[in-house]
């Protein structure tokens, strides 16, 4: 029986993909490397470092800095995401995820938060639906990030069920293949191609159906 939600937070309750992009692309350019939208993809649903190093890779940088000098450079680019940030507000929740959040607490569902995003507490806050979350795993409790499952894991033992008991909620890859190695039933937003791996996929949040999710997952 499902009891739980377990939900990434870029992607699926708001989009801030375009301010982390925007974020990266003028740290990278401040040390001399191009990113793209295109290069911008591999970046989601990955930690703030992970994301760093394929950047330096990416412009032949990856032995150029010492691990103090990469700690600076990461905290650089959050500081410029958290001033994008400053600006998000209830409008900014991803289509039809206000409907769902909703639906979830009527139906009496625990939910969780299971981002990379050290951010995430405040972004729910400014999103206003912050108290509707049992708990936000915090990223630095964790030994990897995704496609590892431990994120998952955690999500699950915050609401005080087990994975089998929730369903998880992503728009990356590398989350789609942490919910379904942590056993939990993996629900994609995303291109049929992207989100192959998914137990269950839409395009849009907006497609999101709290009854076609649970029915799929109780019967699989």
């Amino acid at each position: 029986m499902i009891k739980g939600l377990v939900l990434d937070l870029d992607g699926v309750i708001t989009d801030t993909a375009e301010y982390h992009y925007l974020a990266w692309k003028s740290l990278a350019e401040k040390i001399g490397i191009d990113i793209d939208r295109a290069f911008n993809e591999q970046l989601k649903g990955i930690s703030r470092m992970e994301s760093l190093e394929l950047i330096l890779e990416r412009g032949g940088k990856a032995q150029s800095y010492s691990a103090e000098e990469k700690e600076t450079l990461a905290a650089k680019k959050n500081d410029e995401y958290k001033v994008f940030i400053e600006s998000i507000t209830p409008a900014d929740l991803c289509p039809g995820m206000e409907k769902l959040l909703f639906e979830a607490k009527e139906t009496g569902l625990a939910l969780s938060v299971s981002s990379a995003s050290k951010n995430a507490p405040t972004i729910l806050e400014q999103l206003q639906v912050k108290e509707q979350f049992t708990g936000i795993v915090d990223p630095n409790s964790l030994k990897k990030g995704k496609p590892d499952p431990e994120i998952f894991y955690k999500g699950a033992e915050l609401l005080g069920l087990s994975p089998e008991e929730c369903i998880g909620i992503e728009d990356a890859e590398a989350g789609i293949d942490a919910i379904n190695d942590a056993g939990m039933f993996s629900v994609g937003v995303g291109s049929k191609e992207s989100m192959k791996a998914a137990d269950y996929f839409v395009e849009s949040t907006k497609e999101l159906d709290l009854k076609i999710m649970i029915e799929k997952a109780e019967n699989r």
